[in-house]
């Protein structure tokens, strides 16, 4: 666990805590310690601040994501309530869940629990497919193509798609969506789901397009899809 956050007895509190549930972790006071200790330790989770000196929480959000030794790391953000924009720039970015402050050290531990299931969930049986058109999720590999072309989903993208995926021509309302996909209570923001569904849709592409948005409620994945099996 790598735990970013320029207020040392925040610092001190989540480190606690997550060391008292049995975690390893590591901390960094800015940006660039954030990056450096990223890179070096490969940490599971990074818990970050957005409100950091020097290099920002959202740009070190955009960095981690964009480097592939980086790219898969779970991120929660720890945000300020009065900062919604950033909260969804974000989600936007590929974070994979947030919390705002001030928050429950409990629920944090939590989040960070569910995060790492989802980041480590079994495979299922190999070479089990769906497929949709041009779109192919092979849930052994955790991988999921377009066009034979290999997509990079975070974990909460990937578990999100499949989700929908595995119950296509189904609603699934976003408070059914928080509880699945990110093991969240339903009184948790909805915005969040949202935020997902976007990123996910831009990365699919034209794909992207068979998610759809059912006004009120939720989404749903149009389309027939079939199960097969590798050759």
């Amino acid at each position: 666990m790598l735990v970013v956050d320029d207020e040392a007895d925040i610092t001190a509190l989540v480190a606690y805590h997550l060391a008292r549930a049995g975690y390893r972790v590591s901390t960094a006071a800015n940006g660039s310690d954030a990056l450096r200790s990223a890179r070096e330790e490969r940490p599971d989770v990074v818990v970050l601040d957005l409100m950091l000196p020097g290099v920002a929480g959202l740009d070190v959000l955009a960095e981690l994501r964009a480097r592939p030794e980086t790219r898969d790391v779970g991120v929660i953000l720890l945000t300020a309530k009065r900062d919604e924009p950033d909260r969804i720039k974000g989600l936007s970015l590929g974070a994979d869940d947030y919390l705002t402050k001030p928050f429950s050290p409990a629920e944090l531990v939590l989040r960070v629990q569910a995060l790492l299931r989802r980041l480590t969930a079994p495979a299922v049986a190999p070479g089990s497919l769906l497929v949709v058109g041009a779109l192919t999720i092979d849930r052994a590999a955790h991988r999921v193509t377009v066009n034979d072309n290999a997509l990079t989903l975070t974990a909460t993208e990937y578990k999100l798609l499949v989700t929908l995926l595995e119950r296509r021509g189904r609603v699934q309302g976003r408070a059914q969506l928080l509880e699945t996909v990110l093991d969240s209570q339903p009184d948790i923001q909805t915005r969040t789901i949202d935020m997902h569904v976007q990123r996910l849709r831009t990365k699919l592409g034209r794909m992207g397009e068979l998610i759809e948005t059912v006004r009120g409620f939720g989404y749903r994945f149009a389309g027939a899809a079939r199960d097969g099996k590798t050759p």
